[in-house]
């Protein structure tokens, strides 16, 4: 048993020999004299921790805290709302997990760097074509801060510094972009496609696809509506959904962001996940990040290099387009070699899959009595389904059949869960999801 009274960590290799040396270089006599300008009572609280632990003791206790969650895979998993599950081919993993990738960042001396930069650069080529863009950059830190960034730069390209979004839009996004936009001193307003109200004083209309309910809009009228006024048209889109949907470049889009995780990056309870950002030719002097370029050296060999740096670490700071300092490169490297591995044809038929479960998911629990699910036009993989009592309560009840339910909604639609089911998703969990809810809405 280890006697934590006299234990000292490892990880704190200074000696009282090397603290005397460097308080001696400071002038102070002591470490409390140091810190005498800080007010007694600030100085030294009392903190309720734990004694500390062997490595061995803290694994274990490490382990016992994780056997605690409600993870997909040992549950079935219904949850979408931004994070889903798709089947992950085994070469990604295989070959992101070699150790020239491990460490990927972004390549200042591109002299030495071409393998990272030309894999940034494939990704930005998929991203383009997924995307029906011109463009793309080397990726985002995630969607929202992907969407964030194309409303600012719609901003800047506009120069004007009111906003329009739908509300159909994600509420985590939105708190994302009223965040960003604060301090710059943009408007955002939150609108309804019903009641559309847009003037000559809007940088651009923002609007998701398929929408935060999970449900396809009329894109092609809204990007048209924008362009009336002189706005730009930026669209949140699902990257799977773009494999088999109309994607935005051909309904008039000038900005798309989209979050990079469902293509080849598991949930990892929220993160780190990859922003996508396409927009057309014209605006390629606003786009935020990195752009990877391809040339030739002077000896005729194809060369990768950075290219159009405008992040504040390299131009005046007044100037930039971007403060974005880390890059994504190893996640973004786990999409390109999703979409690779996948092809056109491969993704589209992931996509069609998604499509297909979630319906026959939403026809099972339409003929459950006391569950109805709200029509809200096409969707996806995800709908709403109005319950017979609280959702919440309900997803309690779901975890003992080893169920993970949707996403409890009921501020939006009364007793409404947001439900999600892709390719992953068995039609024996299916047909069990279906089942436990019925056996729990008879017992209520």
């Amino acid at each position: 048993m280890t006697n934590y009274d006299s234990y000292i960590s490892p990880y704190s290799p200074n000696t009282d020999a090397d603290r005397r040396l460097m308080l001696d270089a400071i002038g102070v006599d002591s470490v409390d004299e140091l810190f005498s300008d800080i007010p007694e009572e600030h100085r030294n609280p009392t903190l309720d921790l734990p004694p500390p632990m062997s490595e061995f003791d803290l694994k274990r206790y490490f382990a016992d805290l994780a056997s605690m969650n409600k993870t997909p895979g040992e549950y079935a998993c219904f949850l979408g709302a931004g994070s889903y599950r798709h089947h992950i081919p085994a070469i990604v993993r295989q070959l992101t997990s070699r150790s020239e990738f491990m460490t990927a960042y972004t390549p200042y001396q591109p002299e030495i760097s071409q393998g990272t930069l030309q894999t940034e650069f494939e990704f930005q080529t998929l991203c383009a074509q997924l995307t029906g863009m011109d463009v793309a950059n080397a990726g985002m830190y995630d969607g929202s801060t992907s969407l964030a960034e194309a409303v600012l730069m719609a901003a800047r390209v506009t120069r004007r510094n009111h906003v329009a979004v739908l509300d159909s839009v994600s509420p985590a996004y939105i708190s994302v972009l009223r965040t960003y936009t604060e301090a710059p001193g943009i408007t955002i307003d939150v609108v309804s496609a019903e009641n559309l109200a847009i003037t000559e004083e809007t940088a651009c209309l923002v609007a998701q696809q398929p929408n935060f309910l999970g449900y396809m809009q009329d894109m092609q009228s809204l990007s048209q509506q924008a362009h009336n006024v002189g706005a730009l048209s930026v669209v949140y889109a699902d990257a799977l959904s773009m494999a088999m949907f109309t994607p935005p470049g051909d309904y008039g889009a000038d900005i798309v962001a989209s979050e990079g995780q469902a293509l080849g990056v598991p949930p990892t309870f929220g993160g780190p996940y990859v922003g996508i950002f396409a927009c057309k030719q014209d605006y390629i002097r606003q786009m935020p990040g990195r752009i990877v370029g391809r040339t030739v050296d002077t000896q005729g060999r194809t060369a990768y290099v950075l290219t159009l740096q405008t992040r504040e670490q390299h131009i005046r700071r007044e100037r930039a387009t971007s403060n974005i300092c880390t890059s994504v490169a190893l996640i973004a490297l786990m999409t390109t070699v999703y979409m690779a591995a996948n092809g056109r044809h491969g993704m589209r038929q992931t996509a069609e899959l998604t499509y297909q479960k979630s319906h026959y998911l939403a026809s099972l629990i339409q003929g459950i009595p006391g569950y109805s699910v709200v029509d809200g036009g096409v969707f996806f993989q995800e709908f709403v389904v109005q319950c017979p009592s609280s959702p919440s309560t309900l997803n309690e009840q779901l975890l003992d059949y080893k169920i993970i339910g949707g996403l409890d909604i009921s501020d939006r639609v009364d007793n409404g869960m947001l439900v999600c089911a892709t390719e992953v998703n068995t039609r024996e969990e299916i047909d069990s999801f279906a089942c436990a809810l019925t056996e729990i809405g008879a017992s209520a």
